[in-house]
Parts: structure tokens; sequence; C-alpha cells
């Protein structure tokens, strides 16, 4: 290994002297290799340290799996001579707490449901870890929680070490890496013992508050977000600042909020129910008064309609509602940023609409469109009501010159 890790031996350390072995490029970013460092780097589900190497700030932290070594993938390049490193003691604290705090919530559910940890996650916006029984019940991870925070609260010594082989040997590891050689053991006196080589808090009481937020069953494993220490006390404010604000706009206390929101819900609901019907009649008036106001042409009659801004599913329930009469035959276009354009007709006409159609959308330039002969749509481009407009009378000249549409009495479909 070239570079040594003095965090192995003291994770509270965040200043240090090293010597600049050699210098190299990651993804383009100049990186140094040092005879010895500080800095973690990402392994082990625990994301790298950040801080500064004679003042240049590092992005990244990574191992060199050809020979071990510590890459520090840095802003700016490094002159030779001595290298003056200092950690960032907020983030490398964080990390401290929860890598800790993951092993106690680890070891609780195997205690309580012989749950084992099968994957392990920790960034700036979530901390998980992944059991391999996804049907543990909320009381289930309950105990869990409140036998973690237990652990806290008794304040156990950690002990972070590289046992020798016969030590190693009587040890009940709940971990054991699949590596060559001498490894890292993180003990919680009398709780947890388990291969490790992240940095930890020298007690279990620096950890704080050790908080599940949520499960979520994802296949044949149980995902479980948790927060320590600070990043817990920070969601609680959050949660509880909400809460607060939520009870005031409500005008209720917080016991009563899920009785408050059941009403409102069932409320809601009635609301839109009461507002789809009062939709249907107005768009049944509008179809009405549209059919009304329409031009008899070529034997039907000929309905042309021009909005601005129209909801495209609103559009077409209007159109259905207007070809619902017979020899009625509809073309109407909503203006803006996605114009539409639609053409249809009752059953008992035969004339082709996704020819109508064409002739509209060629006015805008656009060939995006079709369906059936009774039923055809397009567009999607920025038009303007003038070039609606345009359209339109487009479409109704190709229908005024189509000739007089019917069905026959077989039901087949002619033209005279």
């Amino acid at each position: 290994m070239i570079t040594e890790r003095l965090y192995y031996a003291d994770s509270y350390s965040t200043t240090f002297e090293a010597n600049l072995i050699s210098t190299t490029t990651v993804n383009g970013a100049p990186a140094a290799i040092l005879d010895r460092t500080c800095f973690y780097p990402t392994s082990g589900g625990q994301p790298h340290d950040t801080g500064t190497l004679n003042g240049a700030a590092a992005l990244d932290v990574i191992v060199r799996e050809s020979d071990g070594a510590v890459l520090h993938v840095l802003d700016r390049a490094l002159g030779a001579g001595r290298v003056s490193g200092q950690v960032d003691w907020v983030r490398r604290f964080d990390h401290m707490q929860h890598h800790t705090g993951q092993h106690i919530l680890s070891q609780a559910f195997v205690r309580l449901t012989r749950a084992e940890t099968v994957g392990f996650h920790m960034s700036p916006d979530s901390i998980t870890i992944d059991l391999n029984r996804p049907d543990l019940a909320p009381a289930t991870v309950d105990a869990a929680e409140d036998l973690a925070n237990q652990i806290v609260t008794e304040n156990r010594p950690v002990r972070a070490w590289f046992p020798a082989d016969d030590e190693l040997a009587a040890l009940a590891l709940r971990k054991v890496p699949d590596v060559e050689g001498k490894f890292r053991v993180v003990a919680v006196e009398g709780f947890d013992v388990t291969a490790c080589g992240g940095t930890h808090v020298a007690r279990t009481g620096e950890i704080g508050l050790i908080k599940v937020l949520r499960t979520e069953r994802r296949g044949d494993i149980l995902r479980v977000e948790f927060r320590c220490g600070g990043r817990a006390l920070r969601d609680y404010r959050l949660k509880n600042a909400l809460l607060h604000q939520i009870a005031a706009e409500m005008t209720t206390g917080f016991a009563d909020l899920p009785a408050v929101l059941a009403k409102l819900r069932d409320e809601n609901k009635a609301l839109r129910r009461d507002l789809r019907q009062v939709q249907a009649l107005a768009l049944a008036h509008e179809a009405e008064t549209l059919w009304a106001a329409g031009e008899q042409a070529s034997g039907v009659r000929l309905v042309l309609a021009a909005f601005a801004e129209r909801d495209a599913g609103e559009l077409r329930q209007l159109v259905q509602q207007v070809i619902a009469r017979p020899s009625t035959v509809m073309v109407c276009a909503a203006s803006g940023a996605k114009a539409q354009l639609i053409a249809a007709r009752s059953d008992d006409v035969a004339l082709d609409m996704v020819a109508v159609l064409k002739r509209g959308l060629a006015v805008w330039g656009i060939e995006r469109g079709g369906g059936r002969p009774s039923f055809a749509q397009g567009g999607g481009g920025a038009v303007s009501p003038a070039e609606v407009q345009a359209a339109l009378q487009a479409a109704a000249e190709h229908i005024r010159q189509a000739g007089e549409y019917h069905t026959s009495e077989d039901g087949e479909q002619c033209a005279s």
C-alpha cells in the first residue's frame, strides 16, 4: 500500500503533513498521491472526505486498485514538496456518526429479527441500509430503533483496530470481508463486531439520536432510511416546523390533523364530482350552441370553431358531442404554442376527415396528424389565431367542394 491511511488509527485527526509522491490525472483533473493522508476515500458505502491540500480543494478521493494508492482529485495541481492537508471536520463527523450508527442499527435488526444488512448507502441526501427480510412489520422496525438508541445512550466505547490472527479467530464477526491478509475490525463494546475500514466515533453517545424515517420494500429486500445526530435533528426541526405551519393553517391541533385532512379529502372529492357535472352540462350547452350556428354545406351541417389555448382533451369531448347529431361535420382548432386541429363527422356522413385534416394542416406547414376516416386530429406547433382561421377556411372549402355525402339505406356510404 503506497499511502498510509492515518484515519485508521485516529478518525478525529483532520490536519496532517505529507510528502507528494507523484501526480496523475483522473478524468482530466489533477490528482495527487501522498505518502500519508487523513482523507477517507469513497468505499464501503461511505463517501469520501473533502477539504484542501496546500489550499487546493479536494473534489474526490479514490483508491487506485492496482496498488492501493489514495488519489486526491483536486481543482488545481500541486507543486513539488511538502503538503499540508485539512479535512472538512463537519462532513467527517457526520460520516462518523452515521457509519457507527449503521453498525448499531444493523446489529439491532440481527438480534431482534435475524435480518442481515446486505447493502449500505450514504449520501448528503439519504442514508439507507438494505435488509434481506422484506416482511418486517412497523412495530418490529420500531423495536430495532429502540434497541439501537439504547446502545447510544449507554455511551459504549467503540474500538477500531487490526487484530492479530489469533485474536481475529476468537471474534464473533457479524460480517467477514472477502479479502486476503489482515483487515480492520470495528467493535461496539458488548454489542457488535464487524469488519470495516470506515471512520467511526469513539463512544456511541457521540452518535446522538438514531431515527428511522421510512422503510420501502424492494423485491426481496427492505430498504430502511435513517438519520443520526445532526441530520436527525435537522430532519425533526424541518418536519416539526411544517407540522406547526399546517396545523396553524388548518386552525387545529396536531392530534386533530388526520381527521381534518380526511374531511378535506372527502369534501374535495364531492366538489370534483360536482364540478365534473357542471362541466358536462356546460360542454353540452356549448355543443348545442355550436351546432345551431353551423351552416348547411354539401348536404351536411358544417360546424367551424376557433379557440385559444384550449385543453386538447376537452376539445375532443366537445367535438364528440357535436358530431353525435346526424349529418354533422365539425372542424375546430385551438391556437397557441401547441396548436390542435380536429376534423370529425357523424357516422352517417361518408367523408374522409383525414383528407380534410391534411388540407387544414397544410396551411400551417405541419404534417403531424392523422386518425380514422371519421375522426382525425393533428398539430403540435405554434400557431396564431389568424393562422387558425386560415386553416379552418381551407378545410371548409375542401368540404364544400367535395359534393353531397350521405349513408344509403343499406348502410353503404355514397356521394352525390
